[in-house]
């Protein structure tokens, strides 16, 4: 009995690391909590801007303009999204016409939010009560409706530190993250289509977008249309970014066959050598070594059904698509007189002799 007494309590603690370590595992396949409160979808984008700050990949880069109504905004709620916001997640949804697409009834695509970060909520409230046109009771919390082009934004607090936004045509779908929100944080929660691709985004990535590639029906949206160019049948998107002294990026195209894996790899290949032929017209003495630098990192790959695109950004080179171009230089102005001479008399003007 002792025997067995002394083989239980070690047996225990086994089983206790073992259950904490494959919790921890989990959590780091899982996606951010702030992605799993979103609601089913046909796209999803986050971005950890904490992670970035914290890497100091913002230092170089410009000031934020900001427009009339930012400016508002931020008076108001003492809120800066480029000094406060930590995290953001984004969920697209597409028309239904867009094969079997999620926003329902809408004839554009529509799009739900979390945003996670330093929020003054009592000023938050009192700005939003100003725009809003009604407030919804849903178990104790309220849901603001705000008029915006003919559309309900709908926005609720979930917490002392996110706010969820959502403008699709259903109520229930800002409801439905408020309920999740309630909820304790599990590894196996979050849309299907986040979950299934999660997987393929690279360790210590700050943001990530997973998308539904459906070209035949996206023509007909301003960029979204482009992806009509690189894929001949619909795919899964999913791209990357990681900072590692310079954004490494990462794009796969997760395809039906072999055959639309080489057909996307050919095209962004061919795409890849007009690029590479531009910046080599531009000569020796216009290539600037940041541009030079990521045009050389641009590779293609296919890997079975996958296409794989990776590349490398300097911070030079983000810095230099941010900020406006230098203003022309002046003229250099003529040397002054030194300061132990004087300067030269002018000789009166002689009337003409005639």
């Amino acid at each position: 009995m002792r025997i067995r007494r002394h083989l239980l309590i070690p047996l225990a603690v086994l089983l206790i690391a073992a259950a904490v370590a494959l919790i921890v595992a989990l959590r780091k396949q899982a996606p951010p909590e702030a992605a799993r409160l979103l609601p089913g979808a046909d796209g999803f984008f986050y971005i950890n801007l904490k992670w970035i700050r914290a890497f100091n990949a913002t230092g170089q880069l410009p000031p934020v303009s900001r427009e009339p109504e930012y400016q508002k905004f931020v008076e108001e709620t003492g809120f800066q999204f480029e000094r406060d916001l930590d995290q953001a997640a984004f969920a697209i949804h597409y028309p239904q016409s867009w094969g079997n697409g999620t926003a329902g009834s809408a004839s554009e695509p529509r799009f739900s939010e979390i945003f996670v970060g330093k929020i003054d909520s009592g000023r938050l409230t009192a700005y939003l009560k100003k725009l809003t046109s009604s407030i919804d009771d849903y178990r104790g919390f309220d849901i603001y409706n705000i008029p915006f082009e003919g559309r309900t934004v709908r926005v609720v607090l979930l917490s002392y530190d996110s706010v969820a936004v959502s403008n699709h045509p259903d109520p229930g779908v800002i409801r439905g993250i408020l309920d999740r929100s309630r909820k304790l944080a599990s590894p196996f929660g979050g849309p299907w289509l986040l979950r299934k691709f999660y997987r393929r985004v690279p360790l210590a990535s700050v943001s990530f977008a997973i998308l539904r590639v459906r070209p035949a029906e996206m023509t007909s949206l301003g960029g979204l249309g482009s992806w009509s160019l690189l894929f001949p049948k619909p795919a899964v998107a999913v791209i990357s970014a990681r900072y590692l002294r310079a954004l490494h990026l990462r794009a796969e195209a997760f395809t039906d066959s072999d055959a639309d894996a080489q057909a996307i790899t050919e095209k962004t290949a061919s795409f890849l050598s007009i690029f590479h032929a531009a910046e080599g017209s531009v000569g020796a003495q216009g290539t600037d070594a940041d541009v030079k630098t990521f045009f050389d990192s641009l590779k293609v790959e296919q890997s079975g059904d996958r296409a794989v695109l990776t590349a490398i950004v300097p911070p030079g080179f983000v810095r230099k698509v941010l900020t406006e171009a230098p203003p022309e230089t002046a003229a250099p102005a003529p040397p002054a007189a030194p300061r132990d001479e004087p300067p030269a008399r002018k000789r009166p003007h002689k009337p003409s002799s005639r």
